[in-house]
Formats: C-alpha cells, structure tokens, sequence
C-alpha cells in the first residue's frame, strides 16, 4: 500500500522558562494511502503538534518526515507550500474564514489565489461540493449568518477544493452538538470513502469509533494503537466500548 506519510523519530521541543521541553520524543508513524487514523490521549499529550509535524505545519527539532518520498527537511519553502496545497487539506476546531467575504468566497479564495484564470471553473467545482456536503444555498451568507455545523462543512469544502490526498482535521467536531458531530463524521467517512486518507485529533471515543486505526498517545509517544474493521452503523457502541476498554487499559 503506498505510504503518503512518514514520520521517523520525531522530536519536537518547545523553550519555556530557558528550558527545552519535548512535546514529542523520538514519534515513528505511517500513514497510508485510504486510511481512517484517529489520534487519542490527554491534553499536552502531543496530538496536536504530531499532526502539524507530519503535514510540515511545523518545523521538527530531529527526526524526518516524509511526504509522497520527499524529505521535508530538504525542502524549500515554496515546495513545502507546493506538497501542503496539493496534498493536503485541513479542518479545524474553529474554521479560519474572512469575516469580509462570504461563504462561497471563503471556500475558494485558495483555490484563487493559486489560479486566477479559472475563477470560473473554481466556483463551478466549489458549487458542487457544497451540494456534495449539504450546503447549497449558503453561498452568499456571510460567515456570521450560518450555524456553527454549516460553518464547519463549509471548511470541509474548502480543504477538498484540490483533490487532497489526506485531509487533517484538529478536534472538528469538538465545537458541534451531537447531531452536527455525527453529520460531520458521516461526511469524513465519505470523504475517506473515496480514497482518501484523513487524520483526526479528537478527545471524544464516539469519534475515534468510526475510524479504523486509532492511535493513543501520552507524553510525547504513541503508546498504543487499536485497529477497527470499516464503520458499520449497527457497530457504534461495540466500536465505542471497544475504544473505551483500550483507553482503560492504558489510562489515558
């Protein structure tokens, strides 16, 4: 199976008080091609700055990461710009939109910006996302004019608007009610559905119980990792309760 991602013994240390403080301690991982990979632990625990590590978000102190066979590290900026754009899409917590444009600008305003010849074929494709995810309609609300689950499909769109390879969500479920969470996780399990690969961090067992490999981290390491067979509605709270058990086990 082709590897997008590797991570080999990442280190990544933040100075506090004239101290060096590893946030993460020597982390080894991969992450393939179609995979649903959730990431576990406690607050500090390191999720965050793992995933920001691997997608080249964020700088490591040793150790490399690899993205499609090319070392981050010898990368220059406008490469490292180049892999996170065509690679990679995001999601996060609180979706990063311009209070100035509205939703449909928001979700192509990349996508602009990288070809401004095609503004037509640009929005044609945004249009039919927003269909894809249930937002159609929305295109000319402004950002303070729609709920915070629409919101945040509004993000899923603009992170799939380049045909991404893995999409990164940091706790995008953590601001939505149980009805928006589970949409949105419905709307993952699409995405990841047609190949491809999403990484998510999240605190909450309902969410890891629908991917299919969850990885539970604890002071700067993946101590743990539990596989799960493709989601199946009828398998929600067996998954759940399994995810519980394995965090039990390991005391996270």
């Amino acid at each position: 199976m082709k590897k997008i991602i590797i991570g080999e013994n990442i280190v990544k240390s933040f100075r506090k008080l004239n101290e060096e403080h590893n946030v993460l301690n020597g982390v080894s991982v991969e992450i393939n091609k179609g995979e649903f990979v959730s990431l576990m632990g406690p607050s500090g625990s390191g999720k965050s700055t793992l995933m920001f590590a691997l997608s080249g978000m964020d700088v490591v102190n040793s150790g490399r990461v690899i993205i499609n066979g090319k070392d981050l590290a010898t990368a220059s900026e406008n490469e490292l710009s180049d892999i996170r754009r065509k690679t990679m899409g995001f999601v996060f917590q609180q979706p990063t939109m311009l209070k100035n444009l509205n939703i449909l600008d928001n979700i192509i305003l990349p996508s602009v910006r990288d070809n401004q010849k095609n503004k037509t074929e640009i929005v044609k494709k945004a249009k039919s996302i927003m269909k894809r995810v249930g937002i159609t309609g929305l295109e000319d609300r402004d950002i303070t004019e729609v709920s915070g689950g629409q919101l945040q499909r509004a993000g899923i769109c603009r992170a799939l608007m380049n045909n991404p390879e893995i999409i990164f969500g940091d706790e995008p479920t953590g601001s939505l009610n149980s009805q928006s969470s589970q949409e949105m996780m419905d709307l993952f399990s699409e995405i990841n559905n047609n190949c491809t690969a999403v990484m998510l961090v999240t605190h909450d067992a309902k969410v890891a119980a629908r991917t299919e490999r969850i990885l539970f981290m604890r002071d700067g390491e993946i101590i743990s990792e539990c596989r799960l067979p493709k989601f199946e509605a009828k398998d929600m709270d067996d998954r759940v309760e399994e995810v519980m058990v394995k965090m039990r086990e390991i005391g996270i």
